[in-house]
């Protein structure tokens, strides 16, 4: 889609990035499931794997399993020049799928992915108009155009993709020693200050999901995604750019996790939300918008995003969200032992079939809060849909990276990593 001047119609094709660049679907399992052995030596394909399993320790909980499934991933989904395919939406590249290499790639310690995917990145998704850039921000959607040419289609960013990667960039400064890395993380972090962050109830900044043009639609409204809200990357941010108060912005994103919850009957996180700027209140988003306050697809990445505060920043905040905000989904799953991909804001399920995506953003919250019911779903949801390097279907990029992301502790990240020089 070309870039369009007025707010709703720009606001539709980001919000779907998240919600459908690719997913399989969960099929209910038989009782007499065999559940995989984890302490089973699993073959690897390439010789640099020992470098990547020497990045994990050795008490790393599925090891083997997250490296081969790291090699099979950028085998099957990285181009030679770094450019990660999405094979469910017509072989296109995103963003996030940029970002999400780049962060499994300096988790593992493999520097070569790590740089090819983000020279892809800058040469393909910087955001220009008339042969000029507009800032270091990434256009979020890369692919075939209608006449035949590929490049971007969608000239906007999503906030998310750039904040994973200004994350990776600045965990990779420090692993690897490249100051360069960190200048190009500050540069892009004031453009992602400039361009995406907004002015809110009690003249409070907010995270947009994008550009203001696409998400601010009236002058006393505000369109959030729960998911993008990334508290731990703030902390990190904070460290290497005083001038912006990224510290507050964990305070704002606290109180949209907190209070947007609010919406639900049963407690839970929603895709979108819509903040009055004037009076503070949230609200859910008309049923003739394209994108929907409902807990599915992105709702999911909350959980993730949350545990990584809990864990690295020890946050108070974070592991009291995770515990109120799963109470639906832990009785759900105590009576029926599976849970539904989408749910309504009352609480209803609206889809008979399970995401392998949910399960993993949830083993990362219930790894920390509900420990039992974790093994559970690593036993029972997540394992048994792994098989030589894939999870589910060999072409879901989506289920992949949320699988690999939630199943890894991040608490093997090494500590340096986390603190400023």
């Amino acid at each position: 889609m070309r870039h369009l001047p007025k707010i709703a119609a720009i606001a539709i094709p980001i919000g779907l990035c998240a919600c459908f660049s690719g997913y399989s679907l969960v099929k209910q399992q038989t009782p007499d499931v065999k559940i995989p052995n984890t302490s089973v030596q699993l073959p690897l394909n390439k010789d640099n794997t020992a470098t990547f399993l020497a990045a994990l320790p050795p008490t790393t909980p599925n090891r083997e399993l997250l490296v081969q499934s790291w090699d099979s991933y950028r085998q099957r989904f990285i181009q030679n020049d770094g450019r990660v395919i999405d094979y469910e939406a017509s072989d296109r590249s995103t963003s996030e799928g940029q970002a999400y290499a780049m962060l499994r790639a300096v988790i593992i310690d493999d520097a070569d992915t790590f740089a090819r995917t983000l020279d892809w990145g800058e040469k393909n998704l910087r955001r220009q108009e008339n042969g000029k850039y507009l800032d270091s921000l990434w256009a979020w959607k890369w692919g075939k155009r209608s006449d035949g040419t590929w490049g971007a289609i969608d000239n906007n960013f999503a906030s998310d993709g750039d904040i994973d990667a200004v994350t990776a960039l600045i965990f990779a400064s420090r692993r690897w020693n490249r100051p360069e890395y960190l200048e190009l993380a500050r540069t892009k972090l004031k453009d992602l200050w400039d361009g995406s962050t907004a002015i809110g109830f009690g003249g409070k900044r907010y995270l947009l999901p994008g550009p203001s043009a696409a998400f601010i639609p009236n002058a006393s409204t505000l369109h959030l995604n729960p998911s993008y809200l990334a508290t731990y990357a703030f902390r990190i941010f904070a460290q290497v750019d005083r001038e912006r108060d990224w510290l507050g912005l964990v305070e704002t994103s606290y109180q949209v996790l907190e209070k947007s919850t609010q919406l639900s009957k049963v407690g839970l996180p929603s895709d979108w939300v819509a903040l009055d700027i004037k009076t503070g209140q949230y609200q859910i988003l008309p049923a003739s918008s394209p994108i929907q306050s409902l807990y599915s697809f992105d709702a999911y990445r909350v959980w993730w995003r949350v545990a990584l505060d809990a864990t690295w920043f020890n946050s108070p905040q974070a592991k009291r969200y995770l515990q109120t905000s799963t109470k639906h989904l832990q009785k759900m799953w105590r009576e029926q032992k599976r849970l539904p991909a989408s749910i309504d804001l009352q609480g209803k399920q609206l889809v008979n079939y399970e995401a392998t995506s949910q399960y993993a953003m949830l083993y990362a919250a219930w790894r920390l809060t509900e420990p039992k019911l974790g093994k559970e779903i690593l036993e029972q949801k997540l394992l048994p849909q792994y098989k030589q390097g894939i999870w589910g279907d060999h072409s879901a990029y989506y289920t992949q990276n949320l699988a690999w992301l939630g199943l890894i502790n991040p608490g093997v990240l090494p500590k340096q990593l986390l603190q400023a020089n």
